[in-house]
C-alpha cells in the first residue's frame, strides 16, 4: 500500500503550507532474509501458557500448549503406550513422547505442514532423516497408533518411502534439528527486528471504506461496541463482530465546516465518552463551525437517545465551549477525559507560521484559549453552568489568565491519550502523551504535566525557534521525552501506550507515527535512566506475518491511533488524504512473535440492542506484500 509518495500540504494535522504540487519521492523496496515464523496449528503465535504445563515440560517456558492441551496429549499417550509390552515401552517411550509433544513446538504449523489452513495438516511432524530412520527401525510398530493417514499406513514398512513422506520441504524446520537451529531459537518470542533494528509487526484490517477516519473511541460501557469518526461529521457504530450499522451515530454534517480539498484541516476533529457514560449518555465533541464571516472550534455535548443506544439525541447538543479561529489551520481536536474524571481539551495555536498573535503568540498567553490544554469539569451539569473550573487547575487565581488553562506553550498537539498504565502493577497510569506538530525542523512527543510550559514558540523540539524567547530563562519550558527531524517525518501522529493483553511483548511499549512520511514509530522507558529508547516499526518480512487475516501493508496518512475497550491498538490511514475520500482504512496492530495464553483475554460483550441494518465487514486489503519499506530520504 506503501509505495510513491507525494509531499503535499495535506490532512488535518498542522502544517507549514507546501505546495498542492508536491514533490514526488520513491520509496526503495528491497528483499530482506525471511524472517522466523514461530507458528501454532490454530494459526497463532506462541504463548507462555499461564499454568505451567506437566507432560510437555521441553514447551513449558514458551510453545502452543495450554494445560488443557498439555494434558490431552498426555492422555493421547498412555492410551498409545498401554497397547506395548514392558519392552515396547522402554525403546519407545521417548519417541512417542517427542513426536506428540512437536504440537507444543513454537514452530507447530512448520512442522505440521499448517501454516495454509486450507490443507489438511500433517498427523506425524515432519522429521529429519537421520531422526526418522533410528524411529523406523526402534519403533515402526507405533506408527499405527499415531497416524491414521491411509498414505503413511500403507508405506509404514518401507523405511525409505515413509521417512521421504515425512520430509518437509523446509529442511530448516525438520524434528529435531531445528531445536539446534541458533537462527530459529535465538530471540524466540520476541519480536523480531530487521539489521537496522526496525521492530516488524503485522496489522490486521478491521474497517475500511471511511471518509478521513480521525478517532475511533469506544464507550467503555460494556459493549466492546467502537465509534469511528469522520472528518465531514459522521460516526459510525461498529459492533464486536466488526459489522457496521446502517445508521449513523452522529450525523451533524450540515453544522461542521470543512471541504474536499486534500489538507483542509477543519472538521469534526475529536469525539470522547463521559467516564460514566453507561449512566449518564454523556458524550463531547470538537468540530468546526463558521458563524457569520468567523470560524471558530466548538465543544459540544450530546445525550444519546433514550430509544435507542446507536444513534444520538441530535437534539440533546448543548455548545460547552467556542473558540474563535483566525486561521483555518492548527485547529488541534483532542478531547479526552482523564483519570480525574475531567474534561481536557487541546487546542491549536491559531494557526498561520509562527504563532504570529500578539507579542508572544497565543501559546505563551495565558489569556488565550488558544496554544493549550485546557480542563474543565462538566460532571453534573444539568443545571447552572456548562462547566466549572476544577479546583486545582493551576492558573485559576493568577490575574489575567484564563482558569480553564492546564498548561501552554503548545503548537498544534495532534492527538493525545492516557496511559491505563501496567496491567499488574499500574506503573505509568494516567500519564498523557500527545505528539505535538512541529513548525520547521522537528516533530515531538510530549507528556502533559500540570501547569507547565510546552516551549513554543520559544522552541520546537529541542531547538529553538523563537531566538528572543528562547534566550529568556523564566520560561522554564518542559522538554519532550522525543523528538524527531523533518527528514524523517512532517507531521507527527500522537497514539498510545499499549496496555492491552493479547501481546505482552509489547505492554509499555508507546506506538505513534508520522502522517506524511507514514512511519510507524515506538517509544520505551528505560526504567533506570528515565529516557526513552526509539525503534522504528516495519511491517513483518517474508513469512513474518503469513498469518491468515495479516497483512503487512497500509496506506500512507497516518491520521490517528485508537485502542478499544479491551486496550488493543488500532491506527487509522488512508491513501487519499480528503475529507471525502472514502479510502480510509483501520488496522489493528498484531505482534507475530508471542501472544497471550488461550482465553485469558477473552471477554464477554453485553448484548447490543440494534434496531438498524447491519453491514458485514469485508477486508479489502491483500494478505501480505512481503515488501520492505525503507523510509530513507
Amino acid at each position: 500500500m506503501i509505495g510513491v509518495r507525494v509531499k503535499v500540504h495535506t490532512g488535518i494535522p498542522a502544517r507549514l503550507w507546501v505546495s498542492p504540487i508536491g514533490i514526488l519521492y520513491v520509496l526503495a523496496l528491497c528483499v530482506a532474509p525471511v524472517a522466523l515464523h514461530p507458528q501454532c496449528l490454530d494459526f497463532k503465535p506462541p504463548f507462555r501458557p499461564q499454568r505451567e504445563i506437566e507432560f510437555c515440560v521441553m514447551y513449558k517456558e514458551f510453545g502452543c500448549c495450554d494445560y488443557q492441551k498439555d494434558q490431552d496429549l498426555m492422555t493421547k499417550y498412555y492410551q498409545i503406550m498401554d497397547n506395548f509390552d514392558y519392552y515396547g515401552y522402554a525403546n519407545c517411550a521417548g519417541f512417542v513422547l517427542e513426536l506428540l509433544c512437536q504440537e507444543c513446538s513454537p514452530y507447530a504449523a512448520h512442522l505440521f505442514d499448517a501454516e495454509d489452513p486450507s490443507t489438511p495438516v500433517r498427523t506425524i511432524p515432519g522429521l529429519c532423516p537421520d531422526y526418522c530412520s533410528q524411529f523406523w527401525k526402534k519403533c515402526s510398530s507405533t506408527i499405527p497408533f499415531l497416524s491414521d493417514n491411509p498414505h503413511i499406513v500403507k508405506v509404514k514398512e518401507d523405511q525409505t518411502r515413509l521417512c521421504r513422506y515425512l520430509e518437509l520441504d523446509d529442511v530448516d524446520y525438520c524434528y529435531p534439528h531445528l531445536l539446534s537451529n541458533q537462527k530459529l531459537t535465538s530471540n524466540l518470542g520476541k519480536v523480531q527486528s530487521d539489521s537496522d533494528g526496525c521492530l516488524q509487526l503485522c496489522l490486521e484490517e478491521v474497517a475500511n471504506g471511511l471518509r478521513n477516519p480521525l478517532a475511533m473511541v469506544h464507550a467503555n460501557d460494556g459493549t466492546h461496541r467502537f465509534f469511528v469518526a469522520e472528518q465531514v461529521g459522521l460516526v459510525w457504530t461498529y459492533l464486536p463482530d466488526r459489522s457496521k450499522l446502517e445508521r449513523p451515530f452522529l450525523n451533524i454534517t450540515k453544522a461542521v465546516l470543512t471541504s474536499s480539498w486534500e489538507g483542509d484541516e477543519r472538521g469534526f476533529l475529536g469525539l470522547t465518552f463521559h467516564p460514566k457514560y453507561k449512566y449518564n449518555g454523556k458524550l463531547y465533541v470538537y468540530y468546526s463551525v463558521e458563524v457569520g464571516f468567523d470560524e471558530r472550534i466548538r465543544i459540544s455535548e450530546f445525550h444519546v437517545s433514550a430509544n435507542d443506544m446507536n444513534v444520538v439525541d441530535h437534539a440533546s447538543e448543548r455548545v460547552i465551549l467556542e473558540i474563535d479561529e483566525p486561521a483555518s489551520n492548527h485547529n488541534g481536536g483532542q478531547l479526552l477525559f482523564a483519570d480525574d474524571g475531567y474534561l481536557y481539551v487541546f487546542t491549536g495555536d491559531g494557526g498561520m507560521a509562527g504563532d504570529p498573535f500578539g507579542k508572544y503568540g497565543n501559546a505563551q498567553n495565558k489569556s488565550a484559549l488558544l496554544g493549550k490544554v485546557l480542563r474543565i469539569d462538566v460532571n453534573d451539569n444539568e443545571r447552572g453552568p456548562l462547566y466549572r473550573i476544577p479546583p486545582d487547575n493551576p492558573f485559576k487565581h493568577e490575574r489575567g489568565a484564563r482558569p480553564e488553562v492546564y498548561a501552554y506553550g503548545v503548537r498544534n498537539m495532534w492527538r493525545c491519550s492516557v496511559d491505563r498504565g501496567d496491567p499488574w502493577t499500574k506503573e505509568g497510569k494516567g500519564r498523557i502523551f500527545c505528539g505535538d506538530v512541529g513548525q520547521n525542523k522537528f516533530e515531538e512527543i510530549d507528556i502533559i504535566e500540570k501547569g507547565r510550559n510546552y516551549g513554543w514558540r520559544a522552541k520546537e523540539g529541542f531547538s529553538c525557534y523563537d531566538k528572543k524567547l528562547c534566550a529568556n530563562s523564566s520560561l522554564d519550558d518542559v522538554l519532550p521525552i522525543y523528538a524527531y527531524p523533518h527528514k524523517m517525518g512532517k507531521s507527527v501522529t500522537g497514539g498510545y501506550v499499549y496496555r492491552g493483553c493479547e501481546y505482552p511483548n509489547m505492554n509499555g511499549m508507546y506506538i505513534f507515527g508520522d502522517f506524511m512520511s507514514g512511519r510507524l514509530m515506538s517509544l520505551r522507558e528505560d526504567r533506570n535512566t528515565g529516557n526513552w529508547n526509539y525503534n522504528e516499526i516495519c511491517m513483518g518480512m517474508g513469512l513474518t506475518c503469513a498469518f491468515p487475516g495479516l497483512i503487512n501493508n497500509y496506506h500512507q496518512y497516518i491520521i490517528s491511533f485508537a485502542e478499544d475497550e479491551a486496550g488493543e491498538l488500532y491506527f487509522m490511514s488512508t491513501g487519499i488524504p480528503s475529507a471525502t475520500s472514502p479510502s480510509g482504512v483501520i488496522y489493528k496492530v498484531v505482534d507475530p512473535s508471542r501472544r497471550a495464553p488461550p482465553r485469558q483475554c477473552h471477554y464477554d460483550p453485553l448484548p447490543v440492542r440494534v434496531k438498524s441494518n447491519l453491514i458485514k465487514f469485508v477486508p479489502q486489503e491483500s494478505e501480505s506484500t512481503s515488501k520492505h519499506i525503507d523510509h530513507t530520504d
